[in-house]
């Protein structure tokens, strides 16, 4: 009795194990907020949309940027107060 009590709880062990290794851990990312590292944000988001010549989400902005979403909402921030990009339909393109 006492050797299938042990396969059970190996096999709820392995289970256990499963879970845990295909759960995604988020990467947290400390984004530095001043005006040079903004500026440098907006710079990398308005490059990746001039490379694109067509409009992206949020998501694509940050990938072709290679940044994180965040920094790409900040340096989108900062073009849209300089009126340089546009959005329509959830899409963002150069003004």
């Amino acid at each position: 009795m006492a050797k299938k009590e042990t396969t059970k709880a190996a096999a709820e062990k392995a289970t256990t194990e499963k879970k845990a290794a295909t759960k995604k851990t988020a990467k947290k990312v400390e984004v530095i907020i001043n005006a040079e590292t903004v500026g440098f944000k907006a710079g990398d988001v308005y490059q990746a949309l001039f490379a694109a010549e067509k409009a992206l989400t949020v998501k694509q902005i940050a990938k072709a940027a290679k940044i994180s979403e965040e920094e790409t909402l900040l340096g989108m921030g900062w073009l849209f107060k300089e009126g340089k990009i546009k959005e329509e339909e959830g899409l963002f393109t150069l003004a």
